[in-house]
């Protein structure tokens, strides 16, 4: 009996060293990050940045996956049911925390089913309109808002993007229901912008930056609380008129629940490491964004970030009722 319990106990410690061993040999392979949308857009470009970076401090490939659809909630699904072994990540932005209210049916609990890795950029959003817009600064155009409420057209890249959620935001604070054009994607709604077929729209300084310095649309304020370093001559919007307004893009690195705190801490050390990475900062500020400071950089920083703005969403949401399910 003594000699059977002892035979149990070198198998159990036996799998313990190896655990560890293999904990501390990681990683020992590519590694595989996720991103819910196309190759080319914001996300994917700030995705393959990091991955790139975080490739040279870990000593393995991190390569790129992009599946796109549903608002990101396909890959979010597939990320939350992948081995939580360390060689499973995901990249996702605001859609994480907007996702259990857009969609009321989820096969994941977006909280809960991740561990948190650690924020990696805020990116700012622009207020932009039609070349033709008679109003010259954000007073102006909220004036004309206003006035005209029952023509005026707001443009956004489908339900669940960051222009939809920045649209329903600035029809909260400025008290007005507006008729929304949803696209899918940026592209054709930048389009029809270029075009004059509607009046304005909220998006990323990653789409808009190079249409605005081009003279090609209006450029009312950004959304963040500081202004923006490559568009300085845009007042914030909590500046310009909506005092209190503020969202921008934020993004997060998640792992499957359940993949070890050892695991966890290792990812969250080499993000960190990638943001102060002098490519990284640089093709960040040609996109009009930062990365966040590294303190933010954190699986703590990132947890309390996603839980307070899935609570900060659901009443905006709820009360818009607009829902992609």
């Amino acid at each position: 009996m003594k000699k059977s319990i002892k035979s149990v106990l070198a198998v159990a410690l036996l799998g313990l060293v190896g655990s560890v061993q293999a904990q501390d040999a990681y990683p020992s392979k590519v590694i595989t990050m996720l991103i819910p949308f196309a190759a080319g857009g914001p996300t994917d470009t700030v995705g393959r940045l990091i991955a790139q970076s975080m490739s040279k401090d870990l000593g393995q490939q991190v390569i790129v996956e992009n599946l796109g659809g549903a608002g990101g909630t396909l890959a979010a699904g597939k990320a939350a049911r992948s081995a939580p072994d360390g060689y499973n990540i995901f990249l996702h932005h605001i859609g994480q925390s907007t996702a259990p209210s857009l969609y009321r049916k989820l096969s994941y609990n977006a909280s809960t089913d991740f561990e948190t890795i650690g924020l990696v950029t805020d990116v700012p959003m622009t207020i932009v309109a039609r070349g033709n817009m008679p109003a010259k600064n954000m007073q102006e155009l909220l004036a004309y808002i206003k006035t005209n409420k029952d023509k005026v057209t707001y443009a956004n890249a489908g339900i669940g993007s960051a222009s939809h959620l920045c649209g329903m935001l600035f029809q909260t604070a400025v008290g007005v229901d507006l008729t929304t054009v949803p696209y899918k994607g940026t592209g054709p709604a930048m389009n029809d912008l270029l075009g004059g077929q509607v009046d304005f729209m909220c998006d990323q300084t990653t789409n808009t930056t190079s249409q605005i310095k081009g003279g090609k649309i209006k450029a009312y304020a950004v959304t963040t609380k500081k202004p923006v370093a490559s568009l300085p001559d845009l007042p914030t919007l909590d500046k310009a008129g909506l005092p209190g307004f503020e969202v921008g893009v934020w993004h997060g690195l998640y792992a499957p629940k359940g993949t070890p705190k050892p695991i966890i801490d290792r990812l969250s050390k080499s993000l960190q490491t990638a943001l102060k990475d002098p490519a990284v900062i640089s093709r960040f500020a040609e996109l009009g964004t930062e990365p966040v400071p590294q303190d933010q950089a954190t699986p703590a920083a990132l947890r309390k970030h996603l839980d307070a703005e899935i609570a900060r969403w659901k009443p905006i949401i709820d009360k818009a009722g607009q829902y992609a399910d």
